[in-house]
């Protein structure tokens, strides 16, 4: 996109919870996120104009996390892959800038649909993108959870995926082990901290 064109994937919009399943309030979420005093923000079926209207109208407001997660895309039906990037990368600049002392996060898209298919590579460019774009910000870094979805003949299984789209609890085990590293990596305190907070 040129720099005077308008991305549509980076407009605010409202949106409201209608699948209301909380996936992620699973055992899952319980077992590995709860203990790190982890919150979750997401709404089924969200787009990134729906976190970035979310973000800039006080989802933000009180709170200092020390590493922030994004996961948001895919609903972005209607959007090119450059746009939905772009959107993506709106959210990130506004986490660094109105939370400075915060990590973010950025978990790539995964594949979708049963067998190979336009949305999915949508999505595979997507992440070309974010790989490219988000060291740029600094604090900012992307991680890939995709590995494993897709199987050599370029199917998905329903084990992981029970509509090709929606993770099952095997496939959120999957994606959480390496974002579970990563945040304890991240959260790990340096010996300073340990010591700063001991006094």
């Amino acid at each position: 996109m040129s720099g005077d064109e308008m991305n549509p994937a980076a407009v605010a919009q409202a949106v409201e919870d209608i699948q209301g399943d909380d996936r992620w309030m699973s055992q899952i979420w319980r077992e590995l996120f709860s203990p790190l005093h982890a919150l979750n923000f997401g709404i089924g079926g969200d787009t990134t104009c729906n976190v970035l209207w979310r973000l800039q109208n006080g989802e933000l407001d009180n709170i200092g996390p020390k590493v922030t997660v994004v996961w948001v895309g895919t609903n972005n039906h209607e959007h090119s892959a450059e746009q939905v990037a772009g959107g993506i990368l709106a959210i990130a600049q506004l986490l660094t800038s109105r939370l400075p002392k915060t990590k973010v996060v950025v978990l790539g898209l995964l594949a979708r649909g049963e067998w190979p298919n336009p949305l999915r590579e949508k999505n595979v460019a997507v992440n070309s993108f974010l790989r490219s774009w988000l060291p740029r910000l600094g604090q900012t870094q992307f991680l890939d959870v995709g590995a494993g979805f897709v199987h050599s003949d370029g199917t998905i299984s329903t084990r992981d995926m029970f509509d090709f789209l929606h993770l099952t609890a095997s496939g959120y085990r999957a994606i959480a082990k390496p974002l579970i590293d990563l945040l304890l990596q991240i959260l790990e305190e340096t010996p300073e901290e340990k010591r700063a907070s001991l006094v």
